[in-house]
């Protein structure tokens, strides 16, 4: 277990969250490249359809991050009713932090983004699970799979 890397971001609605204001609850981290995209889409209405069930663990949250605007976030929220924050880190520092940043690769071209990547913080701000890579589609019910086991 290692420590979680702090933040300070804006929200969807320029809210400055901190790890300090998620201290003595369960924290979902999760990176992912692009709002509005297809997988990005489908992750973010997984975590949205089961936002109550993972509350109900630990009083866990889950926030997203990427380097997307707070306004591209307002507009990607409402579009899609999502029900928790979007913060964004268009420097790419926290990202960076989390080693979500690296190389990619769409259609054979390689290129520098933010790797589709989760975090289980617990409720003293440690890394307790990273998930390195990510199926959009089921990820939501991995977490909650591993939020039970690990608070078992």
């Amino acid at each position: 277990m290692k420590s979680a890397p702090d933040f300070q971001l804006a929200d969807q609605d320029g809210v400055i969250h901190s790890l300090q204001d998620y201290h003595g609850k369960w924290l979902v981290l999760y990176f992912y490249p692009k709002d509005d995209t297809p997988g990005c889409t489908k992750e973010a209405c997984s975590f949205r359809d089961e936002r109550e069930v993972i509350a109900q663990l630990g009083n866990a949250e889950v926030v997203g991050i990427s380097r997307d605007s707070v306004k591209s976030h307002k507009k990607f929220a409402e579009k899609h009713g999502l029900n928790f924050t979007l913060l964004s880190d268009e420097s790419a520092k926290t990202i960076e932090a989390y080693n979500a940043w690296g190389e990619r690769s769409m259609f054979g071209k390689v290129y520098l983004g933010i790797i589709r990547s989760t975090f289980i913080i617990d409720p003293n701000g440690m890394i307790v699970k990273e998930y390195p890579k990510v199926d959009p589609k089921k990820h939501a019910m991995d977490i909650i799979n591993d939020l039970r086991a690990l608070q078992a």
